[in-house]
C-alpha cells in the first residue's frame, strides 16, 4: 500500500439537533496537535441538516477545512445514511487518520465505517500520538484495565480511533481563525435504508451531564445504599455539585449508568472530585484521575484512591457525609 496518497486528519463532528457536541471539539484540539507533528491539515466532517451556519465555529476550534454534508437524510442520526456519507468522504479524500467520539452514536458508526473501507478501528482510546514512522499510536486500556496497550494500524488506511468524551481537552476558541468550508453532496443509495425514525421520545432530565460538571460527589461501595446516596445528594445540593458513582453502585441498581465514572462509564475532569467510599480500582481511576483536585474519604487507610488524592480522610463515609453537609450549611448561613 502506498501510504503517501493518504494525508490529513479527519474528525467526525457529532451534533444533536444542531448543537455541536463537546467531544468533537475535544478531538479537533487533539487532531491539531497530531497534525502539527505530521505537518498536515485537520478536516472536520460535519453532517446534518440546516447546519451550515455552525461550520465557522469548527474552524475557530481548530479545523482547517470543514466538509459540510447538509442533507435532509442526515437531519437525525441514522446509521446507514451517516455511514454512506462518511464512507463517500473517505473514499474521495483519502485521509490518513479518522477520529470519532466514543459516544452512543460514535460506537455505532465507527465499526460500520471501518468495515466498509476495510481498515482497523481502535475503540475507547485514552491516548493518541505519532510514532517516528509517522503512524498513529492509539493507546487504550486492555485486560480489564490492568495494562495499557498501544495499537498501530500499519497495513491499512485510514487509521481509525474512537475516543471517549472528556479524555481530550477542548482548545481555546479563536474567532479570527481562517479556514475553508466545503459543501459535500452525498450520493445516497436509499435502497439500503432499512430503518426509519418514526418518533423521538426524550426522557425528562434536570441533571447536568457529569462530564460537564465542575464539582462531582461520587459514591462507591462504602456509601452502599439508596439512603447513603440521598445523603450524598444533600451534600451535592449544598455545594452545587452533581452526584456520580463507581460501577459497583450501577451494577447494584442504585445509580443509573449515565452517572457512572470509570473505564466502562464516563471520563470526567471536574474542578473538584469527591470520592466517598471508593477504593480506587484502576478501572475507576481511568475515568477521573485528571480531575483538578481529588478529595477521598475511605475507612481503609491503604485504599489505592489515597495515592491519587490531593486530600484524604480516613473514616466512615456514612458519618462524615452528614457532618460535612451540616458544616457547609452552617457556613452558608453565616
Amino acid at each position: 500500500m502506498d501510504k503517501s496518497q493518504y494525508k490529513d486528519i479527519y474528525v467526525f463532528i457529532e451534533q444533536r439537533e444542531g448543537i455541536i457536541q463537546n467531544v468533537g471539539l475535544e478531538l479537533l484540539n487533539k487532531a491539531r496537535e497530531l497534525a502539527e507533528t505530521l505537518e498536515e491539515k485537520v478536516c472536520a466532517m460535519f453532517l446534518g441538516h440546516n447546519i451550515k451556519s455552525k461550520a465557522q465555529e469548527l474552524i475557530a476550534y481548530g479545523a482547517d477545512t470543514v466538509l459540510c454534508a447538509d442533507e435532509p437524510e442526515l437531519a437525525q442520526y441514522n446509521t446507514e445514511p451517516y455511514t454512506q456519507a462518511i464512507v463517500q468522504i473517505i473514499n474521495e479524500k483519502n485521509p490518513s487518520i479518522v477520529l470519532i467520539g466514543a459516544t452512543t452514536i460514535g460506537r455505532d458508526l465507527g465499526p460500520r465505517i471501518s468495515a466498509r473501507v476495510e481498515t482497523g478501528l481502535t475503540a475507547d482510546c485514552t491516548g493518541l500520538a505519532i510514532s517516528e514512522e509517522r503512524d498513529l499510536m492509539m493507546t487504550r486500556p486492555a485486560f480489564g484495565g490492568n495494562l495499557m496497550a498501544t495499537i498501530l494500524c500499519k497495513e491499512h488506511r485510514p487509521q481509525m480511533s474512537t475516543v471517549r468524551p472528556g479524555v481530550m481537552l477542548k482548545g481555546e476558541k479563536e474567532d479570527n481563525r481562517k479556514g475553508n468550508i466545503e459543501e459535500i453532496g452525498v450520493k445516497f443509495d436509499t435502497s439500503k435504508f432499512k430503518v426509519k425514525i418514526l418518533e423521538n421520545v426524550k426522557e425528562a432530565k434536570n441533571m447536568i451531564d457529569i462530564t460537564e460538571a465542575k464539582i462531582l460527589v461520587s459514591g462507591g461501595r462504602g456509601v452502599g445504599s439508596t439512603e447513603g446516596f440521598q445523603k450524598l445528594q444533600e451534600l451535592a445540593d449544598e455545594i452545587g455539585a452533581e452526584v456520580s458513582s463507581s460501577r459497583a453502585m450501577v451494577d447494584a441498581g442504585i445509580i443509573p449508568h449515565d452517572r457512572q465514572v470509570g473505564q466502562t462509564g464516563k471520563t470526567v475532569r471536574p474542578d473538584v472530585y469527591f470520592a466517598f467510599g471508593i477504593s480506587g480500582a484502576i478501572q475507576h481511576l481511568a475515568g477521573m484521575e485528571e480531575s483538578d483536585f481529588i478529595i477521598a474519604v475511605n475507612k481503609d487507610k491503604t485504599a489505592p484512591i489515597f495515592q491519587n488524592a490531593d486530600l484524604g480522610i480516613v473514616g466512615d463515609v456514612n458519618q462524615i457525609i452528614p457532618l460535612l453537609t451540616e458544616k457547609l450549611r452552617n457556613e452558608v448561613r453565616k
